[in-house]
């Protein structure tokens, strides 16, 4: 294993948060010459790739793991947000459409404006927004239980926002850079923090509100500090912000039209997979807890059995994907989403936990796989890339929760809930039409 102290300074010249000084003294970032295609599919003007083959780093496991602890503990904050809307609910005497507008209000800052702290990533290093951006996602959401005002809690709803969305393009885009030529099952290693951030919180969230009480919910607060506190005594470098050069090609961006039909197909689909999920979450709790008088342990177990499943199938899928190939993984995806979305209305007890689980395992499995997909669309516009699929669709996607609680408000909860089937057909239709051919492993 040798040190590759140039990679990095390569990396910066071309925009890339990479932790300045990683390299500096230890020795354990390891380097591979493979290459990437950045051009993938795309027929676009011969330019200079973004990173030469001698400039990739290789497949670098730890420090992907490194930057996916912090992923889980920023969606640790997203993920438990929706076991907690009945709690806010009942103490401010709320609506479902006025619940519905927190979570609209969390998407959009969290998600939908993605995109431009991606634009931003991509024209200068941004590293030190991934202390700051968990820093702020964790004391946004743990101050929820205090204020008896519901604009202040819109408030706060925002700033844990901002908080996750400053952190995940620059760590999508970073983590990019060190996936070697196993792209989906690099990046998946990323991202399936974020996957297990989300299973973790509302058993979190519900456990401190249920032993003690919703007033002990700024106790979640000490995630967000040890992660801070962590990465802060391993990458000092994080502390100051470095100042990069923006990534440059001499053709141009080069992207055909036909890459951009297609990466707006990809969002559309992506959309529709974050309504799917992102309503199970919020309505599954408000079933099981409002409308059934059920355990809140039970419900909160329930989301987690979900999202558990969603981060062993991102790794599982992004394995599989790089192999048979990623559009053709994502529409088998989605149609056995289509399939199996009936068998959370019939199973029972221990058989709901395993159906959750399952399906939550072949819905989230392709969440990596888009991504790559998009950034092999844009392969010069990597932070834009990710911003638009972590963000932009899946913070979109999530709106849909506003009309769902539109619907519970005049059918009920159990016509909400069911209504969600319809997406998931939704999503499996945009995805046929997707023009990508990116490059499968033997």
């Amino acid at each position: 294993m040798r040190p590759c102290h140039a990679n990095h300074g390569a990396l910066r010249q071309h925009g890339a948060s990479t932790i300045p000084e990683l390299s500096q003294n230890q020795n354990w970032l390891s380097c591979g010459k493979s290459s990437r295609n950045d051009t993938g599919f795309v027929t676009e003007p011969k330019s200079e790739p973004l990173m030469n083959a001698s400039e990739d780093t290789g497949f670098n496991l730890k420090i992907l793991v490194i930057l996916s602890l912090g992923h889980l503990v920023t969606d640790i904050y997203q993920g438990a947000l929706p076991a907690v809307l009945p709690f806010l609910k009942a103490k401010l005497s709320l609506s479902y459409t006025l619940t519905g507008v927190i979570m609209m209000a969390a998407n959009f800052t969290s998600s939908v404006i993605q995109p431009l702290f991606g634009y931003l990533s991509d024209k200068k290093d941004k590293a030190f927004l991934l202390p700051i951006g968990c820093l702020f996602a964790g004391i946004g959401f743990s101050l929820l239980s205090i204020p008896d005002n519901y604009a202040l809690v819109l408030f706060l709803v925002m700033i844990s926002g901002l908080g996750v969305a400053s952190y995940h393009p620059e760590g999508y885009k970073t983590a990019y850079f060190f996936t070697g030529d196993k792209m989906a099952t690099g990046m998946s290693v990323f991202s399936v923090g974020g996957n297990l951030g989300f299973a973790l919180g509302p058993m979190a969230a519900l456990s401190i509100i249920t032993y003690l009480s919703f007033n002990f919910l700024p106790l979640m607060i000490v995630f967000s500090l040890i992660f801070v506190s962590l990465i802060l005594y391993t990458w000092k470098a994080l502390a100051r912000e470095k100042p990069g050069a923006v990534a440059k090609t001499k053709g141009g961006d080069g992207t055909s039209k036909g890459a951009y039909i297609s990466l707006f197909l990809i969002i559309g689909t992506v959309i529709m997979r974050s309504c799917t999920q992102m309503g199970l979450m919020t309505y599954i709790p408000f079933y099981y807890i409002d409308y059934l008088k059920g355990d809140p342990i039970y419900a909160g177990q329930l989301v987690s059995a979900l999202l558990l499943g969603g981060a062993i199938g991102t790794i599982l899928g992004s394995m599989i994907a790089d192999r048979i190939g990623h559009k053709r993984y994502l529409i088998i995806s989605m149609a056995l989403t289509c399939l199996l979305f009936p068998l959370i209305f019939v199973a029972k007890g221990t058989m709901l936990l395993v159906t959750l689980g399952v399906f939550g395992m072949v819905l989230i499995s392709t969440f990596t796989v888009t991504v790559v997909m998009a950034q092999q669309l844009l392969p010069r516009h990597l932070g834009i890339a990710s911003g638009l699929m972590v963000g932009f669709a899946i913070g979109t996607g999530g709106l849909g929760v506003t009309i769902l609680g539109t619907i519970a408000d005049h059918f009920g909860v159990p016509y909400a809930l069911k209504s969600i089937m319809l997406l998931p057909v939704a999503g499996l239709l945009l995805s046929l039409p997707i023009r990508y051919s990116g490059t499968v492993r033997k």
